[in-house]
């Protein structure tokens, strides 16, 4: 039986212990950027900006554009730490700037806590408490708790949409979002570090041959990710199963680490004969991508370090910089410095978009 978690803060030594992960897991995602390139070449294409131009990779036959809005309720999953809070009140912010603008089929919005006990932003942002998986389960993987927590707000909640938008605190809506999906066929980012043809032999214990090649499985996660109701309702019980399967198995856990819950969403998804339209404009993630376009939301899990000339010292702390992981036990402060001359409209973008959130959102210090 699922039990509560107590409460408490963190230690010194725990925030040291997950700042250094962070500093791991950054470490790994740039290493894999510099040895794969860009999220363009890695799905086969030869041009970023050819792909670029055409913003949906790979279209299922048969699929049909709505002639009505279907709106989709925005549903994230939250901790009560301060770095998940402060990110989760910037993304509502803007959630409320964008959601009544043309184009945008954005309906309700539900915080999910999964810390199994109310918070202090409750009254700000629609929230609906579940519980944390056992004590110890998560074994530190805190996203672990990510499926489980919609397990059980599908099985609580009363959503009245049809769809639903998988979302993260550190989303920012940068244009109004219309739904990308289309019936059976939910709208998903493609992850470029998401390989499962290249991890056949690992993924063939959950993915058996039965179900069919290994290239049904989707180079995904589950957010940011546009789905029916009724169709994640079938893939959330399959999906936390996968993840405590595949945590528990050494050799997964070692070949997949900090993606492995992506992993188990994307082969529960294939078990249910599941297959996401692949949207390349759903999501830019600076500084890697330098231009808005007309992307819907900036997801902002990379550091961005640059010299006062503007160019970018990746790995390198930079004169300048931008890093949400440099802001785990407090909010970061009001008014940021605005970016050298040279640096990408996407981070300039990022940065006054924070910038105006902070200056707007009442006792922000208080978080």
């Amino acid at each position: 039986m699922v039990g509560r978690r107590n409460s408490g803060k963190a230690s010194p030594l725990f925030l040291v212990l997950l700042a250094l992960s962070f500093c791991f897991v950054t470490y790994n995602l740039v290493t894999a950027i510099i040895q794969y390139g860009s999220i363009g070449r890695e799905v086969g294409d030869n041009s970023y900006d050819r792909l670029s131009n055409d913003p949906i990779i790979e279209m299922p036959e048969n699929v049909r554009k709505r002639k009505t809005k279907a709106p989709f309720h925005v549903a994230l999953t939250a901790t009560d730490a301060p770095y998940s809070k402060w990110q989760c009140r910037i993304m509502y912010y803007w959630y409320k700037k964008k959601k009544n603008l043309p184009e945008s089929e954005m309906g309700g919005f539900t915080r999910i806590l999964h810390s199994g006990q109310p918070d202090n932003l409750m009254d700000e942002i629609p929230t609906m408490v579940v519980d944390p998986l056992p004590a110890g389960v998560d074994r530190g993987y805190v996203v672990l708790n990510r499926p489980w927590a919609f397990v059980q707000w599908l099985e609580k909640a009363t959503i009245e949409e049809e769809y639903i938008l998988m979302a993260e605190p550190d989303h920012i809506f940068v244009n109004p979002l219309p739904n990308l999906s289309d019936g059976g066929y939910p709208a998903a980012f493609p992850f470029f570090y998401i390989k499962p043809t290249q991890n056949e032999k690992v993924l063939r214990k959950f993915f058996p041959e039965e179900y069919g090649p290994v290239t049904k499985v989707d180079p995904i996660g589950n957010s940011p990710v546009i789905i029916r109701k009724d169709l994640l309702e079938k893939i959330a019980p399959t999906w936390m199963n996968i993840s405590l399967k595949m945590k528990d198995d050494p050799e997964a856990d070692k070949a997949f680490g900090w993606v492995l819950e992506m992993y188990a969403y994307a082969i529960a998804s294939a078990l249910h004969g599941v297959q996401h339209v692949l949207r390349k404009d759903f999501m830019l993630q600076p500084p890697w991508d330098m231009d808005i376009g007309k992307k819907f939301i900036i997801h902002y899990t990379y550091g961005c370090d640059y010299n006062l000339k503007g160019e970018l010292t990746y790995g390198k702390m930079g004169e300048w910089r931008f890093d949400k992981r440099s802001h785990l036990r407090r909010p970061l402060p009001r008014n940021l410095p605005l970016p050298p001359p040279g640096v990408p409209e996407s981070v300039v973008t990022l940065v006054k978009m924070v910038n105006e959130a902070t200056a707007n959102i009442p006792n922000w210090e208080a978080t």
